[in-house]
């Protein structure tokens, strides 16, 4: 790899000594760099555009590598940022835990020596598609790397909701909402909820309760191929809401629909090292 383009997030500790000496060194290199600008003041403003924070046609052709400098979050948003550029995404941690990324500041030489000596292997990760439809007509869709969550915005109230698996009703559940994860997300949300962790390269999607007011509801593990349908069956208007990566929201009713499946795009993570999943697991676990 010779061309870069760095993604920082500027509430990170350190962002701008971190990104003035990467682009030294990949100048040093003779490899070609470009940072993203941040439009802070743009952010949320834009949604016909297709992207919140990082602008698609702001990355040079023949880019081929994404470097993110944040956290988990600052990687996933940019993955659903340039989600159809189909370029592979690393990312630096300048946070805390980072399940996703792949080193932190000090180890930005050995990282950036190992993509330039195409010392590294690609993994896909597959990411969902939610399409929101409402009794009125109005529908919305975006994509997301971790999961899609339905919930009520009144966190003391629990939701009602139909819950159906290509085209067959499945169950009733009364909880606090539920989480429909990629196997990137399993240690995310539905981790927390008590859902299982998957390794990342299943082709599987998990459904989760979160706080079910029934004693057996447990988390159930659907195949990549299906397709879920969540309906709202309860509370008044725009109470509920999905949210993608927990970034992205869109409010629902009583009525409203979301139906849930695997998305056409994928995300490719770049993996630099021999540690195999189960190894970073076992030493973020340890760091918790």
């Amino acid at each position: 790899m010779k061309n870069f383009y760095i993604i920082a997030n500027e509430d990170k500790q350190n962002t701008s000594w971190t990104v003035k000496r990467m682009v030294e060194y990949l100048s040093l290199k003779g490899a070609s760099c470009k940072v993203h600008e941040s439009r802070e003041e743009e952010e949320g403003r834009r949604p016909e555009a297709g992207f919140k924070y990082t602008d698609p046609a702001d990355v040079p052709a023949g880019t081929e590598c994404v470097i993110t400098l944040g956290g988990d979050g600052t990687l996933i948003q940019a993955a659903r940022d340039l989600a159809g550029l189909d370029i592979p995404i690393l990312g630096i941690n300048l946070g805390t835990l980072g399940y996703l990324t792949q080193g932190t500041r000090q180890d930005v030489p050995e990282i950036l020596e190992t993509l330039l000596t195409d010392h590294y292997t690609l993994e896909k990760r597959l990411m969902l598609k939610g399409r929101m439809e409402s009794v009125d007509g109005k529908a919305f869709e975006a994509i997301a790397l971790n999961e899609i969550v339905v919930t009520r915005k009144d966190s003391m109230k629990v939701a009602k909701l139909s819950i159906s698996v290509n085209g067959r009703f499945f169950s009733s559940y009364t909880a606090n909402g539920v989480i429909l994860s990629t196997p990137t997300g399993s240690t995310a949300y539905n981790l927390s909820a008590g859902g299982p962790i998957a390794a990342p390269n299943c082709r599987i999607m998990i459904l989760t309760s979160i706080c079910s007011h029934t004693l057996n509801m447990r988390s159930i593990v659907l195949s990549a191929d299906d397709t879920v349908r969540i309906e709202i069956l309860d509370g008044g208007e725009g109470e509920q809401v999905a949210v993608f990566d927990g970034d992205t929201a869109v409010d629902m009713s009583r009525g409203d629909v979301i139906e849930i499946s695997r998305s056409s795009v994928e995300t490719t993570m770049v993996k630099l090292n021999d540690e195999s999943f189960l190894d970073n697991l076992r030493n973020k676990m340890a760091g918790i």
